[in-house]
């Protein structure tokens, strides 16, 4: 497994991060178009700047209870770009939350007069890897100058849209690596599917479009982030 060859153990095959998947299969969905690159920070500051929700932060004592293998100190600098203004166009990985996402997503679509949602998994899934459903959004070889993940990235997200050649069939841009994202689809009691691994895994396994992913619809984690999609008809 690519994860294995990356980190030297079989963790994610010994406990089971893939045995979830969806077998591969043909789905019919409505017609709907999908945000190119992640939101960024820059974007969603704007929904904070004119509703007035806190911007994203997270206490010491919170995080630590997320029970998370990234220390305290490893938000501080995605927190920093919020408190000074200097979020320059990066994948939106700091506030994380479901409800935040959706809060968005109803703001947007007051602003335009159109209906912006979270993705469903399958909606996310068909835009990342096509039709044809291969392994990555590129094609069916894992190469990491295609994304930003821990095998050649900064550890750390990146300003979106960086990596044309990991475009997918749809010319979705940042859907391996860069952040996890939200979906609307349940995963366990009180848990949603993120999707797209992010900057902090190697391998990449859990970037694979196909790969399934669940977290508490509350946390406020670094390493993820979500795109919308608009509802056609």
């Amino acid at each position: 497994m690519l994860d294995e060859a990356a980190y030297g153990h079989n963790r994610t095959r010994k406990f089971g991060w893939y045995d979830r998947e969806r077998k591969r299969a043909s789905h019919d969905l409505p017609a709907f178009e999908i945000t190119r690159t992640p939101i960024t920070d820059s974007q969603y500051a704007a929904f904070v700047a004119e509703t007035g929700p806190p911007a994203p932060d997270v206490d010491e004592a919170t995080w630590k209870g997320y029970r998370l293998i990234h220390p305290f100190a490893h938000p501080a600098p995605c927190l920093a770009r919020w408190r000074t203004a200097r979020w320059q166009g990066g994948a939106s990985g700091c506030h994380g939350v479901a409800r935040d996402a959706t809060a968005y997503g109803a703001w947007l679509s007051a602003k335009t007069g159109q209906t912006w949602r979270l993705p469903s998994e399958l909606e996310w899934e068909k835009a990342a890897r096509g039709v044809h459903g291969t392994h990555f959004p590129w094609g069916d070889k894992f190469a990491p100058a295609r994304l930003n993940s821990h095998d050649s990235g900064p550890f750390d997200t990146l300003a979106v849209g960086q990596f044309p050649a990991g475009a997918s069939p749809f010319d979705l841009l940042d859907a391996a690596g860069q952040v996890f994202e939200w979906t609307n689809s349940p995963g366990n009691p009180g848990r949603f599917l993120v999707k797209g691994g992010s900057w902090d895994d190697k391998g990449c396994g859990v970037c694979r479009p196909a790969a399934r992913h669940a977290r508490p619809e509350a946390i406020k984690h670094i390493l993820i982030g979500f795109r919308l999609v608009l509802r056609k008809g």
